[in-house]
């Protein structure tokens, strides 16, 4: 990950209006900029890549945050005040425009396959309603 990439992100965190929020803001931001990154057809190093990743996540959240975690949040409840709050997807469209904002649910349901993968527990919730739902909405808009 570059630096211009961090920049974008920090910025995005800091326009969360409590520190919950910002961390949030942040967790779902990286999660989807390294989700993202693996939609590539060269071959990914990702020992390199968690290691970057991870060394960024230390040094702006502290002990105890890691890539897995980050992606861990991403795939729970938890994750819906932030992918369900229309000022985070402005924020994040503003400021991470390589990600387009259509691609959210798709990323977001990768990330819960490879989740099933790992526990073998069918997803099911309120994040793979709103990703069925936003999906519906964006191919309703390209009709």
């Amino acid at each position: 990950m570059d630096a211009a990439t961090q920049d974008k992100l920090l910025v995005l965190m800091r326009e969360g209006r409590s520190r919950a929020e910002s961390t949030d803001w942040f967790r779902v931001g990286l999660g989807l900029v390294y989700l993202a990154g693996l939609m590539t057809k060269d071959e990914i190093d990702f020992k390199t890549v968690d290691r970057e990743f991870n060394r960024f996540i230390y040094h702006t959240l502290g002990k105890g945050h890691t890539i897995t975690s980050v992606l861990q949040f991403m795939s729970g409840e938890k994750v819906m005040p932030t992918v369900d709050s229309s000022r985070f997807l402005d924020a994040f469209s503003r400021h991470c425009p390589g990600v387009p904002i259509v691609s959210v649910p798709y990323l977001l349901e990768l990330n819960l396959g490879v989740a099933k993968n790992i526990s073998g527990i069918e997803p099911e919730g309120p994040l793979v309603e709103w990703i069925a739902r936003t999906k519906a909405y964006n191919e309703g808009l390209s009709d």
